[in-house]
């Protein structure tokens, strides 16, 4: 196979540099299938992590765009792993859309206040996920909104 002149970028480069990574943070088996299964259906480029210290290990090595975060994590929970996201400059960029069982006003409040870009609870609509996924990676800032 010929390789391009040099400077020039073949489409399937384009296109991989052009995918969105996800980084999905969640110990159910069931939950992960089904999230990867829908995000990289949908063109992103997923990686897992099921506990919490792997996802705060993965963000750094992975850069991903967006974290999909359960708040209920083994070894480190959700809450230290968004906290110590919004604690580095590096990593600025990254969305993080926290998808828990834990639906109270009081954890919703807790779980913006500590930086997550958006807050849905389980169990979710595959479509209000990808949605708010599109809407997130889409996004110029973070936002502060609230989907159950």
């Amino acid at each position: 196979m010929v390789s391009p002149p040099a400077g020039v970028v073949s489409d399937a480069t384009r296109q991989t540099r052009s995918r969105k990574k996800v980084l999905i943070a969640e110990d159910e088996p069931s939950i992960v299938l089904s999230l990867e299964f829908l995000l990289a259906g949908a063109g992103y480029q997923v990686t897992v992590a099921r506990n919490g210290s792997d996802a705060l290990t993965l963000v750094e090595h992975f850069r991903p765009d967006l974290v999909v975060l359960d708040i209920m994590l083994p070894m480190v929970n959700g809450l230290e792993v968004c906290r110590s996201v919004r604690a580095s400059a590096a990593l600025g960029h990254t969305r993080i859309l926290m998808l828990t069982a834990r639906g109270r006003e009081a954890e919703v409040r807790k779980g913006l206040a500590l930086g997550a870009d958006r807050y849905m609870t389980k169990p979710f609509s595959t479509q209000e996920l990808l949605q708010a996924v599109r809407e997130l990676l889409a996004a110029p800032q973070n936002g502060d909104e609230v989907k159950k």
